[in-house]
């Protein structure tokens, strides 16, 4: 995809991969890079070739997401390039998850992606152009354990995206789903909280957000449709497209039903 003089629209932008994301693009000669958070005020200036223009973007619930949709009115129209990056993360037994947390996750991970990408779809199908963008994570691949419903929630945008690409062929908009790795975020270090307590995380890889931004971006830009994560991590998304055993086998090693502390 040529990026010039187009637009883009990131959820989660704030922090994280999201601002990494949007920092990058802003360098790009875009002409717009909307920058979807829950509070535009409190949104820090980015600076950069493109305007950035930080937008209410609220993905907690299907009334909150038709709401800001219809704010956004034609902006959400002019988007040639959606990514759908916002994420939640919970985990541990599940048993011992509450379930509130995991509505939220599941509305936030999965049903908003698939929400957003309804409402940003028909002007890109106009125009014959556009790219669709699915932080799916290497939890959409490998299922260990303490990670059950965060998986599956990933699991679900790894199928929506490749079955939509498929839907897709022959339009002019693609899809790209990204394989994120341990990227050096307050969410990995939420994540690895939570994990830890069954998980040995001691030899998780991690990656620079602004370093996995730029391969994002280059994804797209080369019209790719899965970026992998690369390192070691990749040899985790090989393990899970084979036999079961390998996996089971590095989660025998690494984790244990009573909490490590």
């Amino acid at each position: 995809m040529d990026l010039t003089g187009s637009s883009a629209l990131v959820t989660g932008a704030n922090r994280g991969i999201g601002r990494a994301v949007t920092e990058a693009l802003a360098a790009r000669p875009l002409r717009r890079v909307f920058a979807g958070v829950r509070d535009p005020s409190a949104f820090a200036p980015v600076s950069g070739g493109a305007e950035v223009v930080p937008v209410h973007l609220d993905l907690s619930s299907r009334e909150s997401i038709d709401t800001c949709a219809s704010a956004l009115g034609d902006q959400l129209a002019e988007v040639d390039l959606l990514v759908n990056n916002a994420g939640l993360m919970t985990g541990g037994l599940l048993e011992d998850q509450a379930m509130d947390e995991v509505y939220a996750m599941l509305q936030v991970n999965l049903v908003a992606v698939a929400h957003l990408t309804h409402l940003a779809l028909p002007a890109m199908l106009a125009r014959g152009s556009g790219t669709i963008v699915n932080n799916a994570s290497i939890s959409g691949y490998a299922y260990f354990p303490a990670a059950s419903t965060y998986a599956a929630s990933k699991a679900g945008v790894v199928a929506l995206s490749e079955s939509l690409r498929r839907e897709l062929k022959g339009t002019g908009v693609g899809v790209l789903h990204v394989v994120t790795p341990g990227v050096n975020t307050d969410m990995l270090d939420a994540t690895e909280e939570v994990y830890g307590r069954y998980m040995d995380t001691s030899a998780w890889e991690k990656v620079e957000p602004r370093e996995w931004a730029e391969k994002i971006i280059a994804a797209v830009e080369s019209g790719d449709h899965v970026l992998g994560p690369g390192g070691k991590t990749a040899f985790a998304k090989l393990a899970s497209r084979g036999p079961a055993f390998l996996i089971d086998a590095l989660s025998d090693r690494m984790f244990s039903r009573t909490p490590r502390t």
